[in-house]
């Protein structure tokens, strides 16, 4: 079965950490673009994050430029989005997304990836 899976979400106190994976199956991610979106309560769906098929290159949004950081392990067929310095207004569902033909500097939106998981949920409160 191909999917991808979101999982590393919980609750986080403000100024804490987690680190999300998005695992696939089904399929090798290594010939994947990957992206990170998140879609707040009563907000528009966000764009946070995407890294190219080596690794090389990433791209952050503005809101977690400095506090989030992606990196992918090909080995494992899984792609990291690890996040310090946690706010209020990072609380979220989190997806990731996996293109074989879309580029990071496309910025295309979720539903143009090819394959997408469920999300996990990051709350971050006190």
């Amino acid at each position: 079965q191909v999917q991808l899976v979101e999982s590393g979400g919980g609750l986080v106190q403000p100024g804490g950490s987690l680190r999300l994976s998005c695992a696939a199956s089904g399929f090798t991610l290594d010939n994947y673009t990957i992206v990170w979106f998140r879609q707040a309560p009563r907000k528009g769906r966000e764009r946070i994050s995407c890294i190219n098929k080596s690794g090389v290159s990433t791209i952050y949004a503005d809101s977690v430029k400095g506090r989030f950081a992606v990196s992918r392990d090909n080995a494992k067929n899984t792609v990291y989005l690890q996040m310090i310095n946690l706010k209020s207004e990072d609380t979220a569902v989190y997806h990731c997304a996996a293109d074989e033909w879309l580029y990071c500097e496309d910025r295309a939106a979720l539903y143009e990836y090819e394959y997408s998981g469920q999300g996990t949920q990051v709350t971050v409160s006190s």
